[in-house]
């Protein structure tokens, strides 16, 4: 063997008694076709030159093999696999040692796992995040973890999919040594230790692993009960309880049947598709654009949401200026802003040493002027036009020349608020959703003439703040709003028509919703969705059927949550169905003349979830929202849509537009003015498309 033998992307350096294997495939080292070729024949070189007498395996770059190459997801497969590559590591007559850095996840760690010792270097963070995808490790993770970990930290990795910081990993005896330094010099070191007999190497094949068929039974149980909805995470524990009876060889098999099993799954096309649909939003038309800097923002208004919006920006290490009208407000909103950086440090999001430099990046004030060196502002006050048009009027005379100015307006008309500026260019939407330091979506609305560099600074703050930002346009309640307030009304139709508002969230939390509608309704605060009904009022359509029974709710101050009843009535541990609701509902049926009958489930969930994409059609089709996958992003990031089901309008492609269409035809017999084909959707049907070929054609 030569001093450098190179087998892109794999190089093998020889010294002395030892060869170095390096992996070099950027930017994250993942398994594609080439890696795991290159690596099979540079260690079959090895073991043939019979020269060596320790293989160490480390990577070149910011971390180590980082998982699968997702540009193969949805490819047929191509040898070498994966399991083969890290047989041929396992049994290897030379010990093979791993050393890890950055992150090691899926067959990274599975690599490791392979290998004869594991030497972690100080950052490591490994995982089996396959779950998460809807598959399960299939290179060997479930055969081998639990011979190192044992059964129940085994099955706790595998079946959450969450990462392992490295101290925890050594404790658990996922790796043997935690050391630091450049991971070629930690390769020498950790070679010249196997060679001196002070770091011991093993074949994980050959450690005994007990059953327990308790443990495995509880936790069987818990699944059933947690996630009866999903495919991988059961057969990962039927993995798992297979290598405690069966021999590596015949326990590999047996997981690589599991794994195509969980192939072959809805849920696992579903969960790839939410996978990719969080890096499709941000190929924009605005993508090339050069976005403006932004270090200080201004955020007008301290309630929830200004004061979420503030946290969120605390944390992502800009300075923010907090403005309110009253002292009062202002402290409240700095006693909120408080206790959410507090909550971060509590959850391990903040580390403890920093929290006092986040709150020192916050200045509070009463003074709009105070927003003049601003690189951008959001407004975030209630959403009443002319309070948003004053505000704006304002900004426009203190704020820089270049300074964006956006709105957190969930429904209100941006190019309206724009006008009452003299630079409708630098104006857009910036959507958040409550609470705005927690949930990932960022609706970023492009007004009529919102300059392409802006809403690219919009995008780029979106990524500060490590949102899920997408592009929508202008209309009531842009793309997730426009959706809800279409498909929200199916549930009180049916609500009216016969089903209980508890059969109809039950129904829905079945499919895969955490909430159904009218828990989502108490816990958002009823008066919103009262307000923008009220806005609405004038121009409702006279054919269109209007259920008033949350309008009586809240005219009694019930909203929710925030006041103890709603559709529900919350005690201190208790929720219950609010027993007035019920004959608010019968004497509205009284009054229109409405016979009650009884739905089945399937049936909630079926016009539910036609309205859904029936407005979801529509907001692709005026161009509100760019592809299908964009709206597929807003709901499964900011609406609790199943991310196993991959967002509407994927799970539309599973009914199928044809049987979609037949589906509004008949409820349209009931209701022809709520109940109307999208004509996307009919030339949908009739040329046999998808709404996954949109997202090509887009």
């Amino acid at each position: 063997m030569t001093d450098s033998t190179k087998a892109a992307p794999v190089t093998i350096e020889a010294e002395g008694e030892v060869a170095l294997i390096r992996i070099d495939n950027p930017p994250v080292n993942a398994t594609s076709q080439a890696v795991r070729q290159a690596l099979k024949s540079s260690v079959e070189q090895v073991l043939a030159d019979r020269k060596a007498r320790v293989i160490v395996v480390y990577c070149a770059g910011r971390t180590f093999v980082a998982g699968a190459d997702i540009r193969e997801f949805g490819k047929p497969p191509q040898e070498p696999h994966l399991p083969d590559v890290y047989n041929v590591i396992e049994q290897s007559p030379v010990p093979v040692v791993a050393v890890m850095h950055g992150t090691a996840l899926g067959g990274g760690l599975e690599l490791g796992l392979a290998s004869h010792a594991r030497v972690g270097i100080e950052g490591l963070r490994v995982g089996l995040p396959e779950v998460t995808l809807g598959v399960l490790p299939g290179a060997g993770g479930t055969q081998r973890l639990p011979r190192l970990t044992g059964l129940k930290p085994a099955l706790d990795i595998i079946v959450s999919g969450r990462q392992v910081a490295a101290q925890e990993a050594l404790d658990l005896g996922i790796i043997d040594r935690l050391d630091s330094g450049d991971p070629r010099e930690v390769a020498v070191r950790m070679a010249a230790e196997v060679l001196g007999g002070t770091l011991p190497t093993r074949r994980t094949d050959q450690i005994d692993l007990a059953p327990d068929p308790d443990l495995i039974r509880a936790e069987a149980e818990r699944l059933a009960k947690t996630a009866p909805n999903l495919f991988a995470p059961h057969r990962c524990v039927e993995c798992v309880e297979a290598a405690t009876r069966l021999p590596m060889a015949e326990g590999l098999k047996f997981e690589r049947q599991k794994f195509r099993d969980c192939m072959d799954t809805p849920q696992r096309a579903g969960l790839i598709h939410a996978f990719f649909a969080e890096r499709a939003v941000a190929n924009v038309p605005e993508k090339s654009e050069t976005p403006r800097e932004v270090t200080k923002i201004g955020v007008i208004g301290g309630g929830t949401m200004g004061s979420g919006i503030a946290t969120s920006a605390l944390l992502a290490g800009l300075e923010v200026t907090l403005i309110e009208v009253q002292q009062d407000g202002l402290d409240r909103g700095i006693s909120t802003i408080t206790g959410n950086i507090d909550g971060a440090v509590k959850r391990g999001k903040l580390k403890a040493n920093k929290r006092d430099q986040t709150l020192g990046r916050l200045t509070p004030s009463l003074e709009m002027e105070s927003l003049a060196d601003a690189d951008l502002v959001i407004e975030a006050v209630f959403e009443d036009m002319g309070v948003k048009k004053d505000i704006f009027g304002k900004l426009d005379g203190i704020c820089k020349q270049g300074a964006v100015l956006a709105s957190n307006t969930s429904y209100l008309d941006v190019n309206e608020i724009a006008q009452a500026t003299s630079r409708p260019e630098d104006v857009l939407g910036l959507h958040f959703f409550s609470p705005a330091h927690v949930m990932r979506l960022l609706e970023v609305v492009v007004a009529d003439k919102t300059a392409p560099e802006v809403v690219a600074t919009g995008f780029a703050l979106g990524k500060k703040l490590k949102k899920v930002a997408v592009r929508a346009g202008v209309c009531d309640g842009f793309i997730g709003n426009r959706i809800l307030a279409h498909y929200r009304k199916s549930a009180d139709y049916m609500m009216l028509d016969g089903a209980s508002p508890q059969q109809i969230d039950a129904a829905l939390e079945e499919f895969g919703f955490a909430m159904g509608p009218f828990k989502v309704g108490d816990l958002a605060g009823l008066d919103i969705g009262w307000a923008s009904r009220k806005r609405k009022a004038p121009t409702r359509p006279a054919e269109e059927r209007y259920v008033e029974v949350s309008d009586r709710v809240c005219e009694q101050g019930w909203y929710g949550r925030k006041t103890g009843k709603g559709f529900y009535v919350y005690e201190v541990k208790e929720i219950s169905p609010n027993p007035e609701v019920e004959k608010f509902i019968e004497a509205e049926r009284e009054e229109k003349g409405i016979t009650p009958r009884s739905f089945t489930d399937q049936e909630i969930i079926d016009r539910y979830m036609t309205a859904m994409i029936a407005e979801a059609t529509r907001v692709v089709e005026d161009g509100t929202a760019l592809r299908p996958v964009d709206v597929d992003a807003v709901f499964l990031f900011g609406y609790g849509f199943p991310r196993f089901r991959g967002g509407p309008l994927h799970y539309a492609d599973r009914i199928g537009a044809a049987e979609l269409v037949k589906r509004i035809e008949t409820y349209a017999q009931e209701d022809a003015h709520y109940w109307q084909v999208p004509e996307l959707l009919r030339q949908m049907a009739q040329d046999g498309r998808t709404f996954d070929d949109l997202n090509k054609e887009r």
